[in-house]
């Protein structure tokens, strides 16, 4: 049985919008699929190479957002932009600060955040801690970023595949566990839970393609969900200081 066969045999188990997005749009099995990712492979292994794999990238497209942010919480709803292994990011970041939406054009280079902020003239140098936020420069940094986090998660456990990717083309495989506080503190300096529950898919070329993080992000605040997207991997861009 091929992987896609066995994937709609899983559907039927999975609740309904993961089993629409497993069965729609599968494709018949191909002579020349190729995985880089093993059965004889420990959900612990996936999830290493997947850690090494985005932290040795040249680059990503990172999407990172929340439906849920706290009332009264200054904080990131959204980041979208390009992270680099220079280490930087050139982006738009969502933040909720004075209980105002704002979209805030972001540069992080040389540890040098610069943002376009509301009623101020031109490019600013900020800290990114006043918006809760960590330096977007570093978040695939393999030791202060999401690849850091792979390695550390805890509890592990291998769930089902599901289709996923451009035009659904990719068989995802979800993998399940728990982050340490103190580990996820180095990524979102803001975070004051002491674990997090994560929930990673990662791709049969042993890519870490999103990870869904939740806990207290925000000190006295409620437990949330932040859903961090990773695609177009080696992607390269030459971001400058404005």
């Amino acid at each position: 049985m091929c992987k896609a066969d066995r994937m709609i045999a899983r559907a039927a188990g999975l609740p309904l919008a993961l089993a629409l997005a497993g069965t729609l749009a599968l494709a018949a099995c191909s002579d020349d699929d190729t995985e880089k990712v093993t059965e004889d492979q420990s959900p612990e292994e996936v999830l290493a190479a997947a850690a090494t794999a985005l932290g040795d990238t040249s680059g990503v497209n990172l999407t990172l957002s929340t439906t849920d942010l706290p009332d009264g919480v200054s904080g990131i709803t959204k980041a979208d932009g390009v992270a680099t292994n220079a280490p930087a990011f050139e982006g738009t970041i969502t933040v909720i600060f004075a209980g105002q939406s704002v979209d805030v054009p972001v540069i992080a280079v040389d540890e040098v955040v610069y943002a376009q902020v509301p009623f101020a003239p031109g490019w600013q140098d900020i800290d990114p801690g006043e918006f809760g936020a960590p330096d977007p420069a570093r978040l695939i940094n393999a030791e202060t970023g999401f690849a850091s986090l792979l390695d550390q998660t805890t509890d592990v456990e291998e769930g089902e595949s599901v289709r996923g990717g451009a035009d659904n083309t990719e068989v995802l495989t979800t993998f399940t566990g728990t982050v340490p506080g103190a580990a996820m503190k180095k990524v979102i300096p803001s975070s004051s839970g002491d674990s997090f529950d994560a929930e990673y898919l990662v791709s049969d070329d042993g890519e870490l393609r999103q990870a869904v993080l939740s806990g207290v992000f925000y000190p006295k605040s409620t437990e949330m969900t932040y859903t961090v997207d990773f695609a177009d991997y080696g992607t390269s861009k030459d971001i400058v200081a404005p």
